[in-house]
């Protein structure tokens, strides 16, 4: 990608999504494989503002690591942050101490170049008009179901808690998004049932046709994962915190409808119009209680909602 690709997409990211304003600091936390784009981004805040700075460290071993301490202190020191990075770190602890230290923020957890010129060319008021329908039909919802063709069939039970909207839209103190954004989501307080990914998960990117992996829930928890990477995955996240690294993590709904086909990109396929995520692991930075190192979102083609038995309205684009 030519670099005038990656500073236009930057600009819509900061002067867009972000808002940044030229009495303010922002910085820029990358890592060592995502450095082009951390730095079309740090290049970008500084056309806008004096008080700009990149941070750069080596990539994190798992999506959900903690960044280092300096890391952490200069995110929650700033105005704006932005964090273009191999692993992510969107569900960190460093992550949700800035927001409420007052910073807005965004993470790019996994970005490519190509995706990062995809997903920023894309209109963030209608992805925000889109939340909001979602939401509405939702948010008040005692009992969300989800079924799907390839076999998903799972209740969630968001008992309470606050649904999210991710619309890439970060300009209030304390606001925090994904980019590319787009989605609707919850942690919910228990879930029982089936999901069968069909879509995209890491590790193995957008699965071929007829490919899936099954997940059998019970009780707010994974009990059985039919893929042996994954299943490894989470096994060695439980040496570390046992059974929460089972959690039954996040139900998502994505309302991106620039989003025409799943490119192999989970930051990217999760924001899709017209597709379900729901992950395993760490909650605790979207509205939970659970800590744990990981957090593997798995991506639902041509699902249904039922919203207390009525069926959602969602978004979607012909694929």
């Amino acid at each position: 990608m030519s670099n005038d690709g990656l500073a236009a997409a930057a600009t819509t990211a900061v002067e867009q999504c972000m808002a940044l304003g030229e009495s303010e600091s922002c910085v820029v936390v990358t890592d060592d494989e995502r450095r082009p784009i951390g730095e079309a981004l740090y290049e970008a805040a500084s056309a806008v503002t004096g008080d700009a700075v990149i941070l750069q460290y080596p990539p994190g071993a798992q999506h959900g690591e903690e960044p280092p301490g300096p890391v952490a202190d200069a995110m929650a020191g700033a105005d704006v942050f932005l964090a273009p990075t191999t692993k992510s770190i969107s569900h960190t602890r460093a992550r949700g101490n800035a927001c409420e230290a007052g910073a807005r923020g965004a993470t790019l957890p996994g970005i490519t170049e190509d995706v990062f010129l995809t997903g920023l060319d894309a209109d963030y008021d209608a992805i925000a008009e889109h939340c909001r329908e979602v939401l509405a039909q939702i948010e008040d919802a005692e009992e969300i179901r989800v079924t799907a063709p390839a076999g998903t069939d799972i209740t969630f039970e968001p008992g309470g808690r606050e649904w999210n909207t991710d619309t890439g839209i970060v300009h209030e103190p304390g606001d925090f998004s994904n980019l590319p954004a787009g989605e609707v989501f919850v942690s919910p307080t228990n879930a029982n049932g089936t999901y069968v990914v069909d879509g995209t998960m890491r590790p193995h990117g957008r699965l071929d046709d007829g490919a899936e992996l099954r997940f059998e829930v019970e009780d707010g928890y994974v009990t059985e994962i039919s893929d042996d990477e994954i299943r490894a995955q989470v096994e060695t996240a439980a040496e570390e915190v046992g059974r929460d690294a089972y959690n039954l993590a996040e139900l998502g709904i994505g309302t991106n409808v620039g989003v025409t086909e799943l490119v192999g990109s989970v930051l990217l396929d999760e924001k899709a119009a017209g597709t379900v995520h729901v992950a395993i692991g760490d909650d605790a930075g979207i509205g939970g209680d659970t800590d744990a190192p990981l957090h593997l979102d798995g991506i639902i083609r041509e699902p249904t909602v039922f919203a207390d038995g009525e069926v959602v309205d969602l978004p979607s684009v012909e694929r």
